[in-house]
């Protein structure tokens, strides 16, 4: 018997090719799907009578269906055997970025985009020359068979750490494929980080050291993006032993989004700053104006000292939102920083319109996840894009 934890998109994909029996809280009763498989309440899991497990990759490992486990495998694993050359890249930020970026540069070479993108292996061309894979925490935690051919690594940060439990479990899950590669391999990674690995090894402090090692020429981003472009550009030069620019690309929108309303006053949407080091990026780009920042959202148990001690020798207004608004309250009185509780976006923004003018900038870079009040950090990037207008 085959079995998916969970019916999300990763095994919505997988379960296509029919046989599974799927199991997820929101089952209440036996039922089956529109491929034939048995759709039954996570209880109902007996790992007597299971050969083969594979979870959704958000799900947590103290859920009872993965204590229960005795096969668990991730997506990564079970198309591991078959698939093309593979490119994975990691990180705390601008993995996505990166991603996008480096299929960019392959795309006319047969290529193919997956992963924690938003894309399951299980809907990638099995015929393409490249898989190139976003890889989260969460994905690279339940692998333990599959590696890369490349291993992109952005540096990493305190994040996910209410999933992991610490950071420690958090670093060990992104550096987990290290373990796995040879010396065919190659992994470019920052020089601080710990890594024992049979692959080759190009270490970077920072952007500088990459234009040097590869001889880079022609540049189209400023940091934090430049990164992201460095790295994608440094795989088509491996491959290819040749620079070749990213002449067309746009960044997503909530990455750092400038916008002007029609009194020309800039506003910021970077809801997809979910973690503390994605909002420093963000600050860092306007750390000499005059700053109102909507902060909050679900802190995910980051410790946020790192933010606080950078935001006071800022000139800038806290405007505090979401469910952990009050933790980030104490943290503004403790540095002394201006803050009020605005607890919706709404009301921070209403707020911050009677004091934003052209010589400040308003920033949405909550440094928190959505969802305890949205259903992504897009749905809060485009609330926050129609509260600007309105």
């Amino acid at each position: 018997m085959k079995s998916l934890f969970g019916y999300g998109i990763t095994t919505k994909a997988l379960a296509k090719s029919g046989g599974w029996h799927i199991y997820d809280d929101k089952f209440s009763s036996f039922k089956t799907d529109e491929y034939g498989n048995l759709l039954l309440p996570s209880n109902e899991f007996d790992p007597d009578k299971s050969n083969l497990e594979i979870t959704s990759p958000g799900i947590s490992p103290n859920n009872p269906l993965i204590k229960k486990a005795r096969n668990l495998i991730s997506e990564f694993d079970y198309f591991y055997k078959n698939a093309p050359f593979q490119i994975w890249i990691t990180g705390t930020n601008g993995k996505t970025t990166t991603t996008q970026m480096t299929y960019s540069l392959l795309k006319e070479k047969n290529a193919d985009i997956g992963g924690n993108i938003g894309i399951p292996l299980a809907n990638l061309k099995k015929d393409a020359k490249f898989w190139v894979i976003e890889a989260s925490s969460f994905q690279l935690y339940y692998t333990k068979k599959a590696k890369p051919d490349i291993f992109i690594i952005l540096p990493i940060k305190e994040d996910h750490t209410s999933w992991h439990g610490n950071y420690e479990e958090y670093l060990k899950a992104k550096l987990s494929p290290l373990s796995r590669m040879g010396k065919e391999d190659i992994v470019i990674m920052p020089s601080s980080l710990p890594a024992k690995t049979d692959a080759f090894k190009i270490v970077y402090e920072n952007e500088e050291d990459l234009i040097k090692y590869f001889g880079f020429k022609k540049n189209r981003f400023d940091p934090p993006f430049l990164l992201d472009e460095l790295l994608a550009k440094a795989v088509y030069k491996i491959l290819y032993f040749k620079e070749k620019t990213l002449e067309n690309f746009k960044i997503d929108p909530h990455k750092i989004e400038e916008i002007y309303d029609s009194r020309q006053r800039l506003w910021i949407n970077d809801s997809k700053a979910t973690n503390i080091d994605a909002a420093l990026n963000a600050l860092k780009r306007y750390e000499k104006s005059n700053i109102l920042l909507i902060l909050g959202g679900d802190c995910k148990g980051q410790c946020f000292k790192p933010l606080f001690e950078y935001l006071q020798h800022l000139n800038v207004k806290l405007f505090l939102i979401g469910k952990d608004a009050q933790t980030l309250k104490t943290y503004a009185m403790d540095y002394q920083i201006p803050h009020t509780i605005s607890t919706t976006l709404q009301n921070a923004v209403e707020t911050i319109k009677t004091l934003h003018d052209n010589n400040s900038v308003a920033i949405l870079s909550p440094a928190c996840a959505s969802l305890d009040a949205y259903k992504s950090y897009k749905h809060r990037g485009e609330e926050f894009k129609k509260l600007i207008n309105t």
